[in-house]
């Protein structure tokens, strides 16, 4: 049997001009660049997967969660194909907190045109279609 894609999420969150991301250490995608997101888990919907992934990874809380797209993602060199799906939203409160240090170096905002290098392929992905979110 062929392997099927996994469903995956990542959440652009805007906060005073600025989205959030993080670098990834531990995990696939290694040492690139991503925004707060994980696997869409079995009946969960696409807003509590954002609000639980955000949660889980660095304790914030976001609102006016909404769909933007979706990225065709294959990491060739780790055999994964994922479909991504991207939401937007904004920050609500809380501090960022590295919640998950065998995952993540750090989480810092960063201007949309000014991301960190290299990005997770999603992020790549997303980023090469002009895709723009909406402050």
């Amino acid at each position: 049997m062929k392997n099927r894609p996994k469903v995956g999420l990542g959440v652009i969150i805007l906060k005073e001009g600025k989205v959030l991301v993080g670098k990834r250490i531990g995990m696939h995608g290694k040492d690139t660049w991503c925004f707060p997101g994980g696997h869409l888990e079995y009946g969960e919907s696409w807003d509590d997967c954002a609000r639980r992934e955000t949660g889980e990874e660095t304790s914030i809380i976001i609102k006016n969660i909404r769909f933007a797209t979706a990225t065709n993602d294959v990491f060739e060199s780790e055999g994964k194909h994922y479909v991504t799906i991207i939401m937007v939203a904004e920050y609500e409160s809380g501090d960022v907190i590295i919640k998950e240090p065998d995952k993540f170096e750090c989480w810092d905002w960063f201007d949309w045109d000014n991301l960190p290098q290299p990005l997770f392929v999603p992020v790549q992905n997303l980023c090469d279609t002009g895709f723009r979110p909406n402050y």
